[in-house]
């Protein structure tokens, strides 16, 4: 048994794991789903990983899985908690001193998505159904509409404080259908960022809610690979 600790991005709601908690705990796997004081303009990235510490308590040991804009969290609790891997899934990397605002300019996110767009016959600015939800399930995307929203830009200020990545298994995993991060932007950023060639699957941006079955696939893969 394992206990897979979730970290969501924007919005930091534990409902965003819903599905993929409740597959794993019917693997026998402990599902920690976090919320994350995303209404709180005081809270920065240290209140971010203190909550996620806190959520995580005693258990042992942890796989840590952060979406989006988990990924400036994350790194930030490995040297707290007993941790066995960390798997990024469409999530932000962020290099030493980088701000989550200046993240989207120094990346090239923008170019990409815009180019992707272009790509897939999205004309203009598209609709966040379109985005986001493209490949969710209906019932799920009504459920979604109905929960409450709120993101501070308080976190994005912060200079990521690490010197370097954390020295502990790492895979990134993407979502090849991802429209807000396209999956050729996140190949690029994974291989100058951390020198990993990531994994791929099927699904958009929220890959949690649209495929649970298959993202906790790829999750009891990795233990099983080590």
């Amino acid at each position: 048994m394992t206990t897979f600790v979730l970290i969501p991005g924007a919005g930091g709601q534990a409902w965003y794991w819903h599905r993929l908690g409740a597959e794993l705990e019917r693997r026998g796997h402990v599902a920690i789903a976090v919320d994350l004081p995303t209404d709180d303009d005081t809270a920065g990235l240290d209140a971010y990983a203190d909550t996620v510490v806190t959520a995580a308590g005693e258990h042992s040991p942890v796989v840590l899985v952060a979406q989006s804009m988990g990924g400036l969290t994350a790194p930030l609790v490995c040297g707290r908690l007993p941790l066995e891997l960390l798997v990024l899934v469409n999530a932000m990397i962020p290099l030493p001193g980088e701000t989550g605002g200046a993240w989207w300019a120094a990346t090239g996110q923008g170019a990409a998505q815009a180019a992707h767009w272009e790509q897939e016959g999205l004309a203009g600015e598209p609709e966040e159904d379109t985005v986001f939800f493209h490949d969710v399930p209906a019932d799920v995307v009504a459920d979604a509409q109905q929960q409450p929203f709120a993101q501070s830009t308080r976190p994005f200020e912060d200079p990521w404080p690490l010197a370097a990545w954390p020295d502990v298994p790492t895979r990134v995993l993407v979502a090849r259908d991802d429209r807000l991060f396209p999956a050729e932007f996140q190949r690029r950023l994974a291989a100058e960022r951390l020198g990993i060639t990531p994994d791929e699957m099927p699904g958009g941006h929220l890959v949690a809610l649209s495929r649970p079955v298959e993202l906790a696939d790829r999750l009891e893969g990795y233990l099983r690979s080590g």
